[in-house]
């Protein structure tokens, strides 16, 4: 069905709240998590509706023409459509989070599980990283570079932990610092020292207790003020989040009765969307707006695609 795909980074520059609707319990609007590993995620679904409405706004020659290049490549905005979409998007799964530090203010937290599902989504793409994922021991942890160690002791939040530079973490870092920024600069250069992999438990603890949670008021439309009872609590992931996805196309599909001549190529969609086409700019390297509550500064996140 997909004949071109494409490996691509998500970094949050700002927090970001991709909504599960309402919950039981202390947060009243939860981030989607997935089921198995509770990890934070990026549903395909919204990447895709973010992405359209990114070019409804920006390819603005492109919104009144009956054919335009937007309903090309993600099917007609219509009830009943036509014609399938030729993009697709997986989900984006977590590949790092960034914890509070006694050094660094911060680190780029990592596991094996984490890494693993992204070395096996990267050759599914096609992108051999060209490194393998060390194991790590429960109580201990590995690290890029001797910069967030005091006393060969690693903290982060309460947590104190045995550790040590490793070879492979180091390569590890120096390949995400590549991909994820796509050049030089002062949190590529972060990312390189200061990535850290902890085992799967620990990990989990900290995509499941180290978000962002804000309180919020309601406010009355009448009075101005705070409405009784109209504290609620909303979830968000960090800033400086790494997740991974991937992109698919197939060849433009047309509408029952058309030739279907000139269709773009699956290549030539991924293209598009990545990289942009004629005056029509790209999203490689750009933010998009991606969840809910863009009006307070959420939602930024830097797409980039790796190219093999």
């Amino acid at each position: 069905m997909f004949e071109a795909k494409q490996l691509i980074f998500y970094y949050a520059v700002s927090p970001v709240h991709m909504g599960a609707g309402s919950a039981i319990g202390a947060i009243d609007s939860p981030i989607q998590r997935e089921v198995h590993t509770q990890h934070p995620m990026f549903a395909g679904s919204g990447i895709k509706g973010a992405l359209r409405h990114h070019f409804n706004q920006t390819w603005l020659r492109e919104q009144n023409k009956p054919n335009s290049l937007i309903n090309r490549i993600f099917g007609p905005d219509t009830a009943s459509a036509d014609f399938a979409g030729a993009l697709s998007f997986s989900d984006a799964q977590l590949v790092a989070l960034p914890v509070r530090s006694l050094k660094q203010g911060y680190a780029y937290v990592t596991s094996p599980l984490a890494l693993a599902r992204l070395l096996r989504l990267a050759q599914v793409a096609g992108v051999f990283p060209g490194w393998t994922v060390p194991a790590v021991p429960e109580a201990q942890a590995l690290v890029a570079g001797d910069d967030l160690l005091a006393d060969d002791k690693l903290v982060l939040e309460a947590f104190a932990f045995s550790a040590q530079k490793n070879d492979e973490i180091e390569k590890i870092a120096k390949w995400l610092a590549e991909h994820v920024f796509a050049g030089d600069g002062f949190f590529s250069d972060k990312l390189k020292t200061d990535l850290v992999l902890l085992s799967d438990t620990h990990f989990a603890h900290f995509a499941r207790h180290a978000m962002v949670v804000e309180p919020h008021v309601r406010i009355n439309d009448d009075s101005g003020t705070a409405d009784d009872g109209g504290l609620f609590y909303v979830e968000n992931l960090p800033p400086e989040s790494i997740l991974v996805g991937m992109a698919q196309a197939s060849v433009e599909r047309y509408k029952k009765g058309d030739s279907g001549s000139g269709r773009l190529q699956a290549e030539e969609v991924l293209a598009a969307v990545l990289k942009g086409r004629e005056s029509l700019a790209g999203i490689a390297g750009k933010a998009l707006q991606i969840g809910g509550d863009a009006s307070t500064g959420r939602g930024l996140v830097l797409v980039q695609p790796v190219t093999v």
